[in-house]
């Protein structure tokens, strides 16, 4: 079994998705919009400019694969108490893909050393 962390968004996966990509040295394994995918389910719901949002996208980063999308059928919310925790081993990595980050992000904690890490920063997509 694997659990596989789904993160949603409101019309700006593609943006987050290439952000990670960047930020965690991911692979882009699958990518699909609403049009491409032409589900009959969604079809009736999409407006034109949602034709191009993501409908599902698989990003591998190392060996953890995280699906991200697009909703379009419920008001998209931004959930603060949901976390995607990535690890590295040194303070200079997590500098470096917070630089890329924080631009379309807020922080919620700023970079510091914790009881259990020498370098921690908490931050969510901005809305």
């Amino acid at each position: 079994m694997q659990i596989v962390p789904t993160l949603n968004f409101g019309g700006n996966c593609r943006e987050a998705f290439h952000m990670y990509e960047k930020a965690f040295h991911g692979k882009i394994s699958c990518l699909i919009t609403y049009g491409e995918a032409n589900d009959p389910a969604y079809n009736p719901l999409l407006k034109d400019n949602q034709k191009e949002y993501i409908y599902h996208s698989e990003l591998v980063l190392g060996d953890q694969r995280i699906i991200m999308s697009d909703q379009v059928d419920m008001e998209f919310q931004t959930c603060y108490p949901n976390f995607l925790t990535v690890m590295y081993d040194t303070k200079e990595e997590v500098q470096r893909a917070y630089e890329i980050m924080k631009e379309g992000s807020k922080t919620i904690y700023q970079m510091e050393a914790t009881p259990y890490s020498s370098c921690r920063v908490v931050f969510v997509g901005d809305d």
